[in-house]
């Protein structure tokens, strides 16, 4: 098995890892994501990781981010404990599913389809405010629409490499009723064994920086509590309105890798 060389540890790549870091715990705790969709793009651009590479090791450090993240909502009893753990379950055999279709469906056609999927909820974040106060009972119904999600989740991430939180919050909120700090604390806590999970197939094939991972998970884990800090701040609207912000970039981002992969075809 051939492996790609590390890229060279100058100054450049300690600060550029470092940067990347804060920005990443900083949206991860603002909007109870990952933090994938800031620290892969950057890993190749301004590092020069390859793709393998970059999402191994960003995989790799949102592990601690994820967990600053968790303790920090959970801190304001902003955490649906079991319903993360049934996401979390179905969304590893989600995962197992979309590795299986990745090689069986077009590419572009499923990832021009999670772009329409993205309009249609940053429209709906502008419509449907969620209130502080409402919470995430766990009955039959709603455990099995969980699982559902979870291994909806898990597909889409196998297909698109697309973090849970892009998927998870919003639903939560739209089809749960959930508040946006629990969606978001509940949706943190799933991603912790999954990408516990990962890294370790991520290292056996060895398609992790570990001094990169460290760098930006250590600078991750100390704007984390700052960005879950600060979505308690904000009122569900003003809520809402940044998260369609973060969205609409990831949906621009997801538009160019179309475009180019269309071009080259």
């Amino acid at each position: 098995m051939t492996t790609t060389p590390p890229v060279a540890r100058t100054p450049r790549y300690y600060l550029g890892a470092l940067g990347i870091g804060l920005l990443a715990g900083l949206m991860s705790g603002m909007f109870g994501v990952g933090g994938g969709t800031v620290i892969v793009p950057l890993l190749l651009t301004l590092l020069v990781f390859d793709q393998k590479r970059a999402a191994g090791t960003s995989l790799a450090a949102i592990v601690p981010t994820a967990t600053v993240g968790v303790v920090s909502y959970a801190a304001v009893g902003a955490v649906a404990w079991v319903p993360a753990l049934i996401l979390a379950a179905a969304a590893v055999v989600g995962a197992q599913i979309g590795t299986w279709l990745l090689a069986r469906l077009p590419q572009n056609a499923i990832r021009w389809g999670f772009i329409a999927f993205l309009v249609v909820v940053i429209v709906m974040l502008f419509i449907v405010v969620p209130s502080r106060e409402a919470e995430l009972p766990l009955t039959w119904l709603t455990g099995t629409g969980l699982a559902v999600l979870g291994v909806f989740t898990g597909v889409m991430a196998g297909l698109l490499g697309v973090g849970g939180g892009v998927i998870v919050v919003p639903a939560l909120i739209f089809l749960f009723g959930t508040s946006d700090l629990v969606a978001k604390g509940t949706s943190l806590l799933m991603m912790i064994p999954t990408a516990i999970s990962g890294t370790i197939g991520n290292l056996r094939r060895h398609n992790v920086d570990l001094v990169a991972a460290g760098v930006i998970g250590v600078a991750a884990c100390t704007t984390t509590a700052l960005g879950a800090w600060l979505a308690t701040l904000v009122d569900p609207f003003t809520a809402n309105v940044l998260f369609a912000v973060y969205l609409t970039f990831i949906a621009v981002q997801l538009s160019i890798k179309a475009v180019r992969a269309h071009r080259a075809r």
